[in-house]
């Protein structure tokens, strides 16, 4: 029996066809209507899923091409994260046989095809708990001798259970054995892992804007973010961000430590008293309300990528500010704050050797000033180019 599968998003497709195989069928996938129409004329399927968003020719051409062209009554089944009434129903009068709404679980899709076609006679299938998501997501997690505190299981654990999620590790130039942990990791992993070496230590914020940068080149991705190896901030925490990003206009979504929404920040007076007066200061450079820029989990939408990314950073660690301030910049304070959210994280843990030394607090304030003089000038540099467009108009 023969499955042919077409959607856009190799997310979608490798579990998708590693199962189906698992339970007998012979699998042929495509990721674009033009090499599907080739695969369902030469690989005669005994049934066909098709998404219905792909790019250039949509899928509801392969479905006409199937029933009107053809005139073949063969099963076709869509899956798809499509829920326009009209969508549907132009499908169901093209003669699609089911239509399947993203996330499902595995085990759906293969007891619907089961429904539609049969199944072969394997011996001792498993049941399957993995999910096909609606959105593709590229994760960018920097890597700084993190050899002994990597959590890799986590990691494998999760994107083996949820589809969707590609993972960029970002090696920063490190002197233990991180890079060799990493290619370990992405072994037999290639599709949903990959590993970013840079061979100098630049500081986190250059080896999240360079993953950020490598991330948004592919182009089955629907949005992209990063987050620490420490796993400070939770997977599912992470996912929280992504569903907020993906049901709103936002183009950036922020966690925030719930401590930072309100509860105390430390029993340490000195230290509390430094943190909030570097909140204090990032309000009043960013004009924004935030409680916590620099919580190390942020959702993008990839439209906002080369705007966020495309320069170098003035600092290596407080970044997160000048992420704001550069959608300040290209946007306008109004369109900005409309555009960004500050989210609660339900988790947050510090890792041994995560937190900051009094002594690094300090030197925050002085590259909060920085940042403040820094971008001053580069308004004050646009302001000089209108006035001189509108000098000579």
């Amino acid at each position: 029996m023969k499955v042919l599968a077409i959607d856009d998003q190799q997310l979608v497709l490798l579990p998708l066809e590693k199962r189906l195989k698992e339970l007998g069928y012979q699998v042929q996938t495509a990721t674009n209507a033009s090499d599907g129409i080739d695969a369902y004329d030469s690989f005669n399927p005994d049934l066909v899923i098709v998404d219905i968003n792909l790019p250039e020719i949509s899928g509801l051409e392969i479905i006409r091409y199937i029933r009107i062209t053809n005139n073949d009554q063969l099963p076709i089944m869509v899956l798809s994260g499509v829920t326009n009434d009209e969508t549907i129903t132009n499908g169901f009068d093209l003669g699609i046989n089911d239509y399947m709404k993203k996330p499902l679980s595995l085990n759906e899709i293969s007891a619907r095809v089961k429904r539609l076609i049969g199944a072969p006679e394997v011996q001792n299938a498993t049941t399957s708990d993995v999910m096909i998501q609606q959105r593709c997501v590229g994760v960018v997690i920097p890597c700084y001798n993190e050899e002994e505190r990597l959590l890799s299981t986590e990691f494998l654990n999760y994107i083996e259970k949820n589809t969707g999620y590609h993972l960029c590790f970002v090696n920063d130039g490190s002197k233990d054995n991180t890079l060799q942990v990493l290619k370990d990791l992405q072994k037999g992993r290639e599709d949903y892992i990959t590993v970013y070496d840079c061979e100098r230590n630049g500081g986190k914020a250059e080896a999240v804007r360079l993953g950020m940068l490598h991330m948004a080149k592919k182009e089955d991705l629907d949005f992209i973010g990063f987050l620490d190896a420490d796993l400070s901030t939770d997977l599912a925490d992470f996912d929280d961000l992504v569903k907020t990003i993906e049901n709103s206009e936002f183009k950036i979504v922020s966690g925030s430590r719930i401590s930072r929404m309100g509860a105390n920040i430390t029993k340490e007076s000195a230290r509390k008293i430094i943190s909030l007066t570097i909140n204090y200061i990032i309000r009043k450079i960013l004009k924004m309300d935030f409680k916590d820029t620099q919580c190390g989990a942020k959702i993008f939408r990839k439209d906002v990528i080369k705007t966020v990314f495309s320069e170098k950073f003035v600092t290596q660690w407080i970044f997160d500010v000048e992420i704001f301030k550069r959608m300040t910049h290209h946007y306008g304070l109004k369109k900005a704050k409309a555009y960004l959210c500050e989210q609660p994280l339900k988790r947050w843990i510090h890792a041994d050797g995560s937190k900051l030394s009094m002594k690094d607090s300090v030197k925050i304030v002085f590259q909060l000033a920085q940042i403040a003089w820094v971008y001053r000038a580069k308004k004050l540099e646009v302001k000089d180019v209108n006035a001189n467009e509108l000098k000579v108009a």
